[in-house]
């Protein structure tokens, strides 16, 4: 009630600080905005793939970045092409900054007249194609911007004197500087285009909610305040972690979604204690000269508000009193609900992957900035418009749409769908659990036949200016991509003859199509091992399995995969263990019961894996590529980091939903009702609310699955569809029906754990 009374304080303080985010984030206090620090990274770990990098490569801060010119197909021994690339060649090596050009059509043969292995990896396979590589020094892993793009504007100028001359040559420039701003310029577009499609989507579903665009306006602000506070934190974050792209879109997402789903919460319960203090009934009746509640004014009736005796003073107070008590009762609700969604997130950290890190603690600040919106922010502007929220909405004023729009407010009646569907759920509640254990099971069986896979590398959006270069050169120059698989030996310890011997056996395994002879560099024995498709991790493991005798590495993309994927498998029983173990907590506090978080963590992971399924039903097998518009060939599986998050989020937005219920049923049952009457009233009056915020995030999620981003498409696919499940089957249905199957000992606990409710026990 504080924040609503110094509203005009409390609003200039979120002004400033939004301001100073949005000046941070657009601008950079470095002169770099926040999409020209975010890197494209994706998920690795430090070992022994790694390590075998940094002995070929050598240290990451002694590596280059390089840039390529791709000419596909053409006349290799043409004169008029050689001019060109000589040219290009010199004036290149005369910038400071370029440490090399390599030129593969300058570079003589052997001595035996054989191509020599130099110039291998930058001719296609066919001989009809070669690339002009540039190499370029960094300084902290990094090449400089204007370093960058001199390069990248003189090889654009030689392939635009390429293609003058052969016009049936594919000619591009690109390389890992260019993919890293393809990417993020994609990741942009996608944000942009999500929050397009959510936001007027949101509008409409909340003006159906409200009737009036005041009321569904104040959770749109909070939802944009807390997009625009992400965005300036994120910015933060980029000078202490290396933040992704993929960190930056689910964070957004998160925020917005759960901004959206609290403001909503604390509008309608303002409305529903306003209304029952101006019509002088209902719990948040304001208490008369002998406290007991007012009795001499009629209910509150359409229209009614403006022609009430009190005076606009006592409006006032009242209106003040409302915002305190949507706070101490939804505002808890918010506030417990965000604080598991944020310890959910948190046991991310135990994950060694970087990128998990990051999007862990940007999450658990997101949530934070969420939670501050709902009880700072909407207060606030609740203070400012609140007597205005309880009139009749001027859609409803409209004819024929006003009658229709006031079915759906969200002001439950006692009596309505919700209520009619718990007492039908009671008849039969242990069939009804079953049943709907049932469908969830059915859902996720597609589960059994998931292929976990590190394949954030593995497809380039269409929509990238990178994706006819990288095309190109997957298919034409297989030696010049990353290698999916290498053998790493020193050569202080193995002779060539022993590293070569080690590739003959390691070109048995099945899986292996071919293995490069040994090639000395830095001192080491390296050579490279081409698999079949979404075959590397296994070759992996079975060359890791039977090493020779001398030190060797297995390393390559694979490898990265392998020892990424291997990472997870370590963390994650931790995570698991704190995050149920937190989760637990938290529900016993709020309702004193041990029984009521035993049924909700069980029922929320069967939940999960019906989203699981998804992913492994809509990706991995590709029946979601035509409306989602993707190449199934380009999964390989189940992404790690993408399964990862969507248990972590799913799991936090289904405990957003058992709180929003919860809060309603411990609240009737705390008014004396019995179990069954205090499920179905807590249901028929929280019902609404948690179906109305579901539909809401659910097209929030939808509308970032349309993005080109592949990570970001499956997080909300398959997020969406947790949502929608949760909020429907399980939150309408199951948990109603488990509950009232268990009622007996529903409110059971051991007695020792009584005076610990009764000390720390969450209350208003």
């Amino acid at each position: 009630m504080s924040v609503a009374r110094h509203r005009l304080i409390s609003l200039l303080c979120w002004l400033v600080a939004l301001g100073a985010c949005v000046a941070t984030a657009l601008l950079g206090v470095t002169g770099e905005s926040l999409f020209q620090r975010l890197s494209s990274a994706g998920p690795s770990v430090q070992g022994e793939a790694q390590e075998a990098t940094d002995l070929v490569e050598g240290p990451a801060d002694q590596q280059t970045e390089s840039l390529s010119l791709l000419v596909h197909p053409t006349d290799l021994s043409s004169p008029d092409l050689a001019a060109i690339l000589e040219s290009a060649t010199l004036r290149l090596e005369q910038v400071d900054g370029v440490s090399q050009v390599i030129n593969p059509l300058v570079i003589p043969p052997l001595p035996d007249g054989s191509p020599n292995p130099a110039a291998a990896q930058l001719l296609s396979a066919d001989g009809e194609g070669m690339l002009l590589s540039v190499l370029m020094e960094t300084t902290d892993g990094t090449v400089s911007e204007p370093l960058l793009n001199f390069v990248e504007r003189r090889l654009q100028v030689a392939a635009d004197e390429i293609g003058q001359l052969d016009r049936n040559a594919q000619v591009e420039v690109g390389g890992a500087p260019l993919v890293v701003e393809s990417l993020v310029a994609v990741a942009e577009s996608d944000l942009q285009k999500g929050e397009l499609i959510a936001l007027p989507i949101a509008l409409l579903v909340m003006l159906i909610i409200f009737g009036g665009f005041l009321a569904a306006g104040i959770p749109l602000v909070g939802a944009i305040a807390s997009i625009i506070g992400a965005l300036g934190m994120l910015y933060a974050f980029t000078y202490v972690l290396d933040v992704g792209i993929t960190v930056m879109n689910v964070i957004t997402v998160i925020g917005l979604g759960l901004s959206i789903d609290y403001g909503l919460l604390m509008v309608s319960r303002f409305r529903e204690e306003f209304r029952a203090r101006v019509g002088g009934e209902g719990p948040g009746s304001p208490p008369g000269p002998h406290g007991e509640p007012f009795t001499d004014l009629p209910p509150l009736e359409t229209g009614e508000l403006a022609t009430l005796p009190h005076h606009r003073h006592s409006r006032h107070e009242l209106m003040l009193q409302a915002v305190g008590s949507a706070v101490n009762t939804a505002g808890r609700t918010v506030l417990y609900s965000g604080l598991t969604f944020a310890i959910a997130t948190a046991g991310l950290l135990v994950f060694e992957p970087a990128i998990i890190q990051a999007i862990a603690i940007g999450a658990v600040c997101v949530v934070l900035i969420a939670i501050l919106t709902a009880l700072v922010l909407v207060p606030a502007l609740l203070g400012y418009l609140g007597e205005r929220l309880v009139q009749p909405g001027l859609l409803t004023r409209i004819p024929v749409v006003g009658p229709w729009l006031t079915r759906f407010g969200d002001i439950a009646p006692e009596e309505g769908v919700f209520s009619k569907l718990a007492r039908l759920v009671q008849r039969a509640p242990i069939l009804v659990a079953l049943g709907g254990t049932a469908v969830l099971l059915l859902l996720s069986s597609p589960v059994l036949s998931m292929t976990v896979a590190n394949s954030a590398d593995d497809a380039i959006p269409r929509s990238s200016t990178q994706y006819d270069f990288i095309t190109t050169l997957n298919e034409e120059f297989p030696l010049a991509t990353a290698p999916r698989v290498q053998l790493v030996s020193s050569a202080a310890e193995a002779d060539e003859a022993a590293a070569a011997a080690w590739a003959t056996e390691v070109a048995a395994l099945p899986g292996v199509t071919d293995v490069t002879a040994p090639v000395e560099t830095n001192g080491y024995w390296v050579s490279r091992v081409t698999v079949d498709t979404h075959q590397g991790d296994d070759v992996v493991r079975e060359i890791r399995a039977d090493r020779p005798a001398f030190d060797s590495w297995v390393g390559g993309v694979d490898a990265q995969a392998v020892d990424y994927l291997d990472s997870l498998a370590r963390g994650a029983p931790w995570a698991v263990l704190i995050i149920a173990l937190v989760t637990f907590v938290l529900l016993f506090l709020m309702t004193g019961s041990v029984i009521i978080p035993l049924t909700a963590l069980v029922i929320s992971a069967i939940s999960l894996g019906a989203a699981a399924g998804v992913l492994v039903w809509g990706f991995q097998e590709g029946n979601l590529s035509g409306l989602l518009d993707f190449d199934p060939d380009t999964i390989s599986g189940v992404d790690a980091l993408v399964l990862t998050l969507v248990l972590t989020f799913g799991f936090g937005l289904a405990m957003d939903y058992e709180m929003f219920l919860l809060a309603r049923i411990k609240e009737h049952h705390d008014r004396g009702e019995g179990t069954r009457t205090a499920i179905e009233t807590g249901l028929q009056s929280s019902g609404r609310i948690i179906t109305s915020a579901a539909l809401i995030i659910v097209l929030v999620f939808a509308g970032f699955a349309t993005g080109e981003l592949m990570q970001m498409k499956q997080i909300g696919t398959a997020l969406a569809v947790a949502v929608l499940l949760d909020a429907t089957l399980v939150r309408i249905v199951l948990v109603p029906a488990v509950m009232t199957a268990l009622e007996r000992i529903l409110w059971w606990s051991p007695r020792w754990s009584a005076p610990i409710h009764a000390r720390f026990g969450l209350r208003e």
